[in-house]
């Protein structure tokens, strides 16, 4: 320990710290400003940035000591009595605030940039952020917000939001609004699961595999549980119920046991009382190995060499054939003038979320706020987590609370455990809170990545151009789990035709075990990987027949009334005709670039692809959300749900909602999401499908307690409920009128329940 003097958002300290102190570790660990976040610490993500003497650092990797004597400014010291800074406020008026990780890392460097340039072009602001990532925005908002930011600071005021037009009559749904956690996430103040601390808690690390493919021999843990500072280490022999967990298929073990099928796979884990011990401890446990061969590629897992990576599997490496058929294929190509054949390749993708993985497991009966044993994690799937860690614990599932915090983006790869089940264990096993954080090296390693696929494609048409026949074959690199391989790629073969009427199919899929990292949901959910190969096969169509592009596509696009690949018909939502009409005429108004080249020897052009995808979780699955609507005598209104929100602005929609049915001010209701114990199940976060589902639920929940409400208000005033008005946070009828909170209070006189709860189900 060495003494540390340094100034922080005004305020001098004179610390005792380790001297192998970050600057990002001092500031949340040791002065509990949790509003700088870590993402990488190696210096790339730019999200951990503060300012020191007002430069602009990346405090991941800065000593400490190397800031003795400075003045820092982090996110929590940029609002000055209690009023936000231009970019605080211009991020949440531009919309540049969505999962809100980066966001403190976003900001700190753009006022480094406005401090220096108060009249920033858009390239003095790229070169600014070139080090600063953002996962969720795409830019176009966070330089909207620096902008506006800037003519403020200039004293020519804040530059306007676009507008946006709101259906008539409604008065909060599609109103742009801030989502009621956008203040806490511009000034620091928001907590993501790293950022929560509870009294002696401990810290989590866990052994991975030291091969992709091995049979475990025999593991020694005496040297680690030896060491002085470790409170607990546990290996699969120590799961209290059953050691495996998955999301559609149970393949995936808690700890491994017997064998280990890739990098990622957990050996052990280890509590101690510091980070440090901990990662010591790994170092200590010694796993004796005997070396498999590796099956790493998913076409090589289907032959006969291959090793099996499932043992047990009783179809070899295959997790799935999945198959498309309609029509007659030989005869669809017998009557194609015109047939193009292409193998494609997709890589394995990592989803690059901004936040590692990180849970935090609370014994039961910790305190009064956990009289049962608790999970902290950044989760998609709340309610499944729960349902996964009660079987890996031996335990009802109503023993086990998971309480989602913010989640620092997800894009599907925040759906599979991945710490949740390990820190509930060491928790029981210890009687003390665990935290459980992964580094940026280990998150990569472990989580599902987006499928690696081998995709082969015959494609025919017509001279006009209409398409007669696709057959398609298909190899998906699930990984060494299944995770949700099976669901993938059955979209990406029932996508395989493209957004495109096709009377003619023929479509395999092999969705194959590996002992590559698992595969599972990613943004697009496998038709992204099909697109790439049905619209490379399209633009070469469109050349050998002489065709417009655009034409081409427009020509055999799906619409009203046409039937998919699959044999559904479409009632509506098919739209592909009028937007490659929208998107043409753009296109013919861009400039001619100069000869194909931009002068430094780089060829311009642009170029078309369509796609289509569903959204809800499809394929016949039990599709429903619960919401509850709870109103309190002081007019206010909560909404649960435990869905989760990625930044994608679920808070504010289901706030909407319930706002729009209750005739309420948008700011008179908040909402609860992500807790199993106080929110109904929303089902998992994934396909698109929150706004709809949930948004449905607290539509009708909201509708059911407006009835509620208004027979009340009837009773009072002797008309019929249907006379009842809701508008501007009252209820009126004629030239009466009461306070919201007025009738609410007559609700809770009555002795009404104050809640009433819809499960939301979809056709």
């Amino acid at each position: 320990m060495s003494k540390l003097n340094i100034t922080v958002n005004d305020h001098p300290y004179d610390l005792d710290i380790p001297e192998s102190r970050t600057l990002a570790q001092l500031l949340r660990y040791d002065l509990g400003l949790t509003g700088t976040k870590i993402g990488c610490e190696e210096a790339e993500c730019g999200i951990c940035t503060v300012l020191l003497n007002g430069v602009p650092v990346d405090s991941c990797i800065y000593p400490a000591f190397k800031a003795q004597g400075a003045s820092i400014t982090t996110i929590e010291g940029l609002a000055r009595s209690g009023e936000l800074h231009a970019l605080q406020k211009a991020f949440i008026d531009h919309g540049a605030v969505q999962c809100g990780f980066c966001t403190p890392g976003l900001i700190m460097t753009a006022k480094a940039l406005l401090d220096s340039h108060p009249d920033p072009t858009d390239h003095d602001i790229k070169v600014a952020l070139k080090d600063t990532y953002c996962r969720c925005t795409g830019y176009t908002s966070v330089f909207n917000a620096i902008h506006s930011a800037a003519s403020e600071l200039r004293g020519d005021g804040p530059l306007p939001w676009k507008a946006v037009k709101t259906v008539e009559p409604l008065k909060a749904v599609g109103q742009p609004v801030a989502a009621q956690e956008a203040v806490d996430k511009v000034t620091g103040r928001a907590r993501f699961a790293d950022d929560y601390v509870f009294p002696g808690m401990l810290f989590g690390r866990t052994l991975r595999a030291a091969y992709p493919h091995a049979r475990i021999l025999a593991i020694d843990t005496s040297q680690a549980k030896a060491l002085p500072g470790v409170a607990a280490v546990l290996t699969y022999q120590d799961v209290p119920g059953d050691n495996i967990h998955g999301l559609v298929y149970d393949d995936w073990p808690v700890l491994a046991e017997g064998k280990v099928r890739y990098m990622g796979d957990p050996v052990a884990i280890v509590a101690a009382e510091t980070a440090d011990i901990a990662a010591e401890a790994l170092k200590l446990i010694h796993v004796e190995y005997e070396p498999l061969p590796v099956v790493g590629d998913p076409e090589f897992a289907r032959s006969p060499e291959a090793a099996l990576v499932h043992d047990e599997w009783q179809d070899g490496n295959l997790l799935k054939h999945i198959k498309v058929r309609h029509g007659d294929v030989e005869q669809g190509f017998a009557e194609a003038d015109v047939v193009i054949e292409r193998e494609y390749r997709t890589p394995t993708i990592e989803h690059m979320f901004m936040e590692p993985e990180c849970a935090i497991g609370v014994p039961a009966g910790f305190d009064d706020e956990h009289p049962k044993l608790t999970v902290y994690a950044g989760s998609q799937i709340p309610y499944d987590d729960r349902r996964q860690a009660a079987r890996a614990l031996g335990i009802p599932e109503d023993q086990i609370r998971v309480r989602g915090t913010l989640i620092g983006g997800g894009f599907g790869g925040k759906e599979d455990i991945a710490g949740q089940i390990h820190v509930a264990m060491l928790a029981q096993a210890t009687g003390r809170p665990v935290k459980m954080l992964y580094t940026r090296q280990e998150s990569m390693l472990f989580h599902p990545k987006r499928h690696a696929t081998i995709i082969r494609i015959k494609t025919g048409a017509k001279r006009d151009g209409t398409l007669v026949a696709v057959q398609a074959e298909l190899y998906g690199d699930g990984g060494a789990y299944a995770s949700l391989s099976d669901k993938v790629m059955t979209r990406a073969t029932t996508h395989a035709t493209g957004p495109y009427e096709v009377p003619n199919a023929r479509i395999d899929c092999y969705a194959m075990y590996t002992n590559n990292p698992p595969a599972g949901a990613f943004r697009g959910f496998g038709v992204t990987q099909s697109a790439f190969a049905v619209e490379s096969n399209m633009d070469m169509l469109a050349h050998e027949l002489g065709m417009d592009p655009f034409e081409m596509r427009r020509l055999n696009a799906l619409r009203v009334g046409s039937t998919t690949a699959t044999g559904q018909v479409l009632h509506e939502s098919a739209g592909l005709v009028e937007c490659l009409d929208w998107v043409e005429e753009r296109v013919r108004q861009l400039p001619v670039p100069p000869a194909g080249s931009d002068g430094a020897g780089l060829k311009i052009a642009w170029g078309i692809a369509a796609a289509y995808k569903n959204t809800g979780l499809g394929g016949g699955a039990d599709d429903a959300a619960g919401a509850e609507v709870e109103i309190y005598r002081d007019g206010a209104v909560e909404v649960r749900a435990s869905s989760a929100d990625l930044g994608q602005g679920l808070s504010t929609v289901v706030a909407q909602c319930a706002a729009e049915e209750l005739g309420l001010p948008f700011d008179r209701v908040r909402v609860l999401l992500s807790d199993t114990d106080l929110c109904p199940d929303g089902g998992p976060t994934t396909a698109s499908r929150q706004t709809y589902i949930t948004g449905n639920a607290t539509r009708h929940a909201a509708a059911a307690m407006r009835e509620r409400l208004a027979r009340v208000a009837a009773e009072q005033w002797d008309v019929a409920p249907g006379d009842i008005r809701f508008e501007e946070g009252e209820l009126r009828t004629g030239e009466r009128r009461v306070p919201f909170a007025t009738a609410a209070g007559w609700l809770l006189d009555e002795g009404h329940e104050p809640v009433v709860a819809y499960r939301y189900q979809a056709p």
